[in-house]
């Protein structure tokens, strides 16, 4: 079949892709004072510019299913390069858990209910669980950029949502093939098991490897750097593939290992990366919305979404998380905090397209009722976190957050620039500059008060709301956020620094 694309079609292309982008971006700031995920606006978009209201036509499960694999690449790619793998290991069990032990209970559950409840057969309510398992990276962070959090949460559910899309992938894809019901469950759980851990070795090869190479690399232009990062990331996506493992998994973990190396031009990387898997999140998310016909949505699949909503969020969730945590002891308010912020985005609608692109029996209804209960949980569960996390009280306006600055000098010094708000309960408030004692190297480099910057002194008092920023060589980290809590629990006349707790 010959396609055919001249250069008028061209300029509508990129006369609607532009505006719809710069439409989309925009959305991202409206989302995120608000506290909503961002995706919700982008699946409006296109449901907008879908059959139903403008009439664009797009209903080719074979594409979005590709499409929706490739995005989920790029997306999974930024996770592991923007993440703090000396964040997240504290957490890692736990994540690792809720990836494995925590999918499979919750597939069992929903599945069950699917098949009591909602009169599904077998196969298409394995398939509502195995789809909606799987927490979304994306819909995750755009929600917890807002609620500062311990490490100990974030870095569970970074590892969570980084790790969990693989063995879902591989059962989703089993069970519509028809795989799982030839090999038997003994078997299916083997091969789940293979790309899983093969995945894993892939991407950790890749990710040592490529950062081998990248240290000794003499690229004739910075821009480079980002673009060989990023595709030494999708190398272990497609190494995976080849030889019939999680590229998922291998994509996830080859980015890890990149974005904890020292690399050259390491915050251009991770910047270049950020703004591609927002591209890759608009793109998804608008082809996601096309993909759907609101005119098939009555209230029976309305009904059957809160049923399969209430079972996932009441019950499936919880239980997954109480037995995964046996690996790794929390407190019961993070652990419930835990449970509720497991948010579902793109990643279970992409997923619903793998039965659609099979002809699965009962498909269009699965793609129909997961997709209405993503919207449900993204409506009811995004916007209440910081309000859950306020009630738990596992909300920590005082936690250390490292961010990323585009400036030479601290990638040639090795240090890192951390952002501290002083919060009413913190009492830091009051105390001088000169009296927080930190280690020798590290300073407060600026004070934000009120919208403005103070270059600060020794004695500089700071007061509640103020935004510190703070310069610290990598290697003192560590000993410079355990000063500025002790600071922050103590007060001026906490310990000083290297004394026993």
């Amino acid at each position: 079949m010959t396609v055919s694309f001249d250069v008028h079609q061209l300029d509508t292309f990129v006369l609607v892709g532009s505006a719809v982008t710069l439409l989309a971006v925009l959305a991202v700031r409206l989302s995120s004072r608000v506290g909503l995920p961002s995706l919700l606006i982008y699946l409006l978009i296109g449901v907008l510019l879908g059959e139903s209201v403008i009439g664009i036509q797009f209903d080719d499960a074979e594409v979005a299913h590709a499409i929706g694999f490739g995005a989920l690449a790029i997306i999974l790619a930024e996770g592991g390069l923007t993440t703090s793998w000396r964040e997240m290991r504290q957490s890692v069990r736990l994540g690792l858990s809720l990836a494995t032990i925590g999918v499979a209970l919750s597939v069992g559950i929903v599945a069950v209910a699917g098949h009591l409840l909602l009169g599904l057969p077998w196969s298409a309510a394995v398939l509502l669980g195995a789809v909606t398992s799987p927490t979304d990276a994306a819909a995750v962070f755009s929600v917890l950029r807002v609620v500062p959090l311990p490490k100990r949460i974030t870095g569970t559910l970074e590892a969570e949502s980084g790790l969990n899309d693989a063995p879902t992938v591989v059962l989703v894809t089993l069970v519509s093939s028809g795989a799982a019901a030839d090999h038997g469950v003994l078997a299916t759980g083997g091969i789940v098991a293979y790309e899983l851990v093969a995945g894993v070795l892939v991407g950790l090869a890749v990710g040592f490897a490529g950062a081998w190479v990248m240290r000794r690399a003499a690229l004739p232009a910075s821009g480079l750097y980002p673009i060989a990062v990023l595709a030494l990331a999708l190398l272990g996506y497609g190494g995976a593939a080849a030889l019939h493992a999680s590229g998922f998994a291998a994509v996830y973990i080859a980015a890890l290992v990149l974005g904890n190396s020292d690399l050259p031009h390491r915050a251009t990387s991770r910047s270049f990366a950020e703004g591609l898997a927002w591209m890759a999140q608009i793109g998804l998310f608008v082809m996601l919305g096309l993909l759907l016909s609101p005119g098939r949505i009555g209230w029976g699949t309305v009904a059957s979404a809160l049923v399969a909503a209430v079972v996932l969020t009441a019950i499936a969730r919880p239980v997954s998380v109480a037995v995964s945590a046996l690996v790794q002891r929390l407190p019961w308010q993070e652990l419930a905090f835990v449970s509720w912020a497991g948010l579902r985005g793109a990643v279970p609608i992409v997923l619903a397209t793998i039965p659609l692109a099979e002809d699965v029996p009962d498909a269009t209804r699965l793609f129909d009722i997961v997709f209405v209960l993503v919207v449900i949980d993204t409506v009811l569960t995004g916007p209440t976190l910081p309000l859950v996390a306020k009630w738990l009280r596992v909300a920590r306006r005082s936690e250390p957050r490292g961010i990323d600055m585009e400036i030479a000098p601290l990638e040639r010094l090795g240090a890192d620039l951390l952002q501290v708000t002083i919060s009413p309960r913190s009492r830091l408030h009051g105390v001088e500059v000169g009296e927080l004692r930190l280690p020798q190297g590290a300073s407060v480099s600026m004070v934000v008060r009120e919208g403005q910057a103070i270059v600060p002194e020794q004695r500089t008092v700071l007061r509640t709301g103020d935004d510190l920023l703070v310069v610290t060589p990598r290697k003192l980290r560590e000993a410079t956020e355990e000063r500025l809590r002790r600071v922050s629990a103590g007060g001026r006349l906490a310990q000083w620094l290297g004394e026993q707790t």
